[in-house]
């Protein structure tokens, strides 16, 4: 006869097993479990950058560390999730069956005992419980596990004023076409999810999901920083003195801008709304900061240079 195993015991040695396989989270993106969720925004955006395998072509480690931050992004990001983590560490995913067991072993006990938990789990059950918890089958009693499909990755490389507009692009992952909409605003080492389209499941288990990576160009003018863009434009002399209009190229087109009369060398100018559009938020723009630089004429004639000596001596 199996021994009798209360839900009390299944807790303890559940509990036991989160903590050895423990991941945190927490601590792989610098938090404390108090953080907000700009915190952890603002801490993933910080080290995706650091650890993205773009920029780090000879560390080994750099692609294990990115992958982690990205998993604890992932989840830290998501409340949902985030609160089934902090319950119940790195196997949150199992959140759902086992608190549904739970339920059950309630009211399996309750119904033999009459209420409360006096009743008890039989070892065949608890077997079946951790054996549906993390994995195995149970096919000679008649149950087959269902099993989650594989998570895949891909990576699009996008150059800057792709990122700039929403727009469709068709991946092969596996042998399978997948039409997907890429948002405006996407940015470099970003990771987006797409439900469902990882690998089958098996025994009739959810199919796993697709992670795409994205690795976005520099731009050999326009600088990124977040939602704002960096430009700096040539200005002449003359127009810098006295003044007068210019037309530059953005991202979105070409912009008229008004120059002062005696604009100086290095001087900043915002456009507001002009930046990079912000991700999933539709008509929103960071700003386009341009700085002058003035140019100094080379290779005068003989009359040109009289006139600059005509100004100089003019004081």
């Amino acid at each position: 006869m199996y021994s009798v195993l209360p839900i009390q015991i299944v807790s303890i040695i559940l509990i036991k097993y989160l903590i050895m396989n423990f991941v945190d989270y927490y601590k792989i993106l610098g938090l404390n479990k108090s953080a907000s969720a700009k915190d952890v925004k603002d801490a993933y955006r910080k080290l995706a950058r650091k650890y993205h395998p773009d920029l780090n072509p000879n560390n080994e480690d750099a692609k294990t560390n990115f992958q982690q931050i990205n998993e604890a992004n992932e989840v830290l990001s998501d409340p949902e999730k985030r609160k089934k983590y902090d319950q119940y560490g790195k196997d949150w995913q199992h959140a759902d069956e086992f608190e549904k067991q739970q339920q059950q072993q309630s009211q399996s006990s309750g119904s033999r005992s009459g209420g409360g938990f006096s009743g008890g789990q039989s070892a065949g059950d608890f077997s079946d419980f951790f054996e549906s918890m993390f994995g195995g089958s149970r096919s000679g009693r008649g149950r087959q596990v269902k099993y989650r499909g594989e998570d895949y990755t891909t990576e699009i490389h996008l150059e800057l004023i792709d990122a700039y507009k929403t727009h469709k692009q068709t991946l092969t992952v596996n042998g399978n076409n997948i039409r997907i909409t890429i948002p405006a605003g996407v940015e470099n080492g970003q990771i987006i999810k797409i439900a469902g389209h990882g690998g089958p499941g098996a025994n009739g288990g959810p199919n796993g999901d697709l992670y795409i990576t994205f690795s976005v160009a520099n731009h050999p003018d326009i600088k990124r920083l977040g939602n704002n863009l960096y430009l700096t434009v040539d200005l002449d002399v003359c127009t810098a003195v006295l003044g007068g209009e210019i037309t530059i190229d953005t991202l979105d087109g070409k912009v008229k801008l008004k120059v002062k009369p005696e604009t100086q060398n290095g001087t900043k100018v915002k456009l507001k709304g002009k930046g990079f559009p912000v991700y999933k938020n539709e008509g929103q723009f960071g700003d386009l900061q341009v700085t002058y630089s003035i140019k100094i004429p080379t290779n005068l004639t003989e009359k040109q240079k009289k006139l600059f000596e005509e100004l100089r001596n003019s004081d």
